[in-house]
């Protein structure tokens, strides 16, 4: 039986290394990977159908609501903008329910429902959710994957109801429970709920997986999230001082990844002012990015602060390497954060780029064991300042730092992980073979 996999993930699959470094580890091993994802409905570009490689093929599904339901959320949407609407639709339903009671208040049911934000947003979602399961049960998979537990429901469905008998495995890239924007306790007891189907349980590090045993019971596998080894320095460079205009003689300060709260780009703007030289660069796009550049202008810091949009995954790091130092300040904001590796912090050290990082405890046992960056109090923009104008008057030091970084790498990649990962696929195999041959 051909060794099929199912994956899913709630994002439209742009720029997901971790997923894609797995995918691809998987599709080298000679399984079969569909990975079902969302479909952007405001990029054309995007396909609904995406064949990466012969046996790695990614799907969309549609986020949009099917034609029949269009009118009634327009509907809804006026209606709650004009209040005073109420009374002539109220007055039309009801001229009208005396010939079509029961279709009429159904519609009128659905009109009101859908003019609410909340009830709009967990209806797209419910159709995502079942357009990947007719999906994920589409064809003969072995085994399933979910990555982070908006997934999670979906491969349970698909895995051990419909499907019945295959293997499930739960890639948690995130602490579900303590995170920046979500809140609810429905988090918890539906990740509680739902891990009693799962056969393997994946985090990113062992500080996120004593919290798992502490909170559920159980320790989980632990795949760090280390990227792909590569040399950047070996082949054509991006040069952010000609791009940007940037006196060669001035050190690009840089950070890469999403422009969000809680990654302490607030207190790195702030800290900006009180460097010694060198020109901040920030790489990336996010909720704040608005508010930081105004951030910016306020402070009168436009020249010693620059934005660039995100880049391709396969390019970044050839950005990266432009840089004198690099910043992974995640704020203490929640557990999640706290407990980071950080996959950025590896992206550093793969260009043999020194850090100022967090003092949590991931970031800095890599950190102040390798010797390739400095640990801060990332709420600290006086200790950021600080952190950073002893690199820029320590060139020696820098460079001690980036032949760290060098030999680092050669740690810290995803050559390890990957025989960790497909271990596990090996063990749900040889769990589920008969089953499966069987059928």
């Amino acid at each position: 039986m051909t060794k099929r996999i199912a994956m899913f993930v709630w994002n439209y699959f742009t720029n997901d290394a971790r997923v894609m470094r797995e995918c691809m580890a998987l599709q080298e091993a000679d399984y079969q990977i569909d990975l079902i994802a969302i479909l952007d409905p405001t990029d054309l570009a995007l396909p609904q159908k995406e064949e990466l490689t012969e046996n790695f093929t990614v799907y969309r599904v549609k986020s949009t609501s099917p034609r029949f339901f269009t009118p009634f959320i327009k509907l809804g949407k006026y209606v709650k903008r004009h209040r005073a609407s109420w009374l002539l639709l109220g007055f039309i339903f009801f001229m009208l329910f005396a010939r079509y009671p029961v279709w009429l208040s159904l519609l009128v049911l659905l009109t009101v429902l859908l003019s609410l934000k909340k009830v709009r947003v967990i209806f797209r979602r419910g159709l995502i959710l079942i357009r990947m399961v007719r999906l994920g049960c589409s064809k003969d998979y072995c085994i399933y994957q979910a990555n982070d537990l908006n997934t999670l429901p979906q491969g349970v469905l698909c895995a051990k109801l419909f499907r019945r008998g295959r293997g499930l495995i739960y890639d948690s890239h995130e602490v579900q429970t303590s995170r920046t924007g979500y809140n609810s306790p429905l988090y918890g007891i539906s990740e509680k709920i739902f891990l009693r189907f799962v056969d393997i349980c994946i985090h990113e590090n062992h500080t996120r997986a004593a919290y798992i045993e502490k909170r559920y019971g159980f320790y989980p596998r632990v795949v760090h999230n280390y990227p792909v080894l590569a040399k950047p320095e070996t082949s054509t460079k991006i040069d952010l001082h000609q791009q940007l205009a940037i006196p060669k003689n001035e050190p690009i300060l840089l950070y890469q990844g999403g422009i969000q709260i809680g990654r302490g780009l607030d207190k790195l703007i702030r800290a900006a002012s009180l460097f010694d030289r060198g020109v901040v660069v920030l790489i990336g796009d996010g909720r704040i990015k608005a508010d930081l550049e105004h951030q910016v202008s306020e402070a009168g810091l436009t020249k010693r602060i620059r934005f660039l949009p995100k880049v391709p995954l396969q390019e970044l790091l050839h950005y990266t390497r432009n840089a004198y130092l690099g910043f992974q300040l995640l704020n203490n904001v929640c557990f999640n954060h706290y407990s980071a590796s950080s996959n950025k912090l590896f992206e550093y050290i793969m260009s043999g780029v020194p850090v100022i990082g967090s003092d949590f405890p991931e970031i800095r046992q890599v950190i102040v064991r390798e010797k390739v960056g400095l640990v801060v109090n990332s709420h600290d923009p006086k200790e950021i300042a600080a952190a950073v104008n002893q690199l820029l008057a320590s060139p020696d030091l820098r460079e001690e730092m980036h032949q760290n970084c060098l030999q680092a790498r050669e740690i810290y990649n995803w050559k390890r992980e990957k025989k960790v990962f497909l271990e596990i696929y090996a063990e749900i195999e040889d769990k589920y073979a008969d089953k499966i041959k069987d059928e």
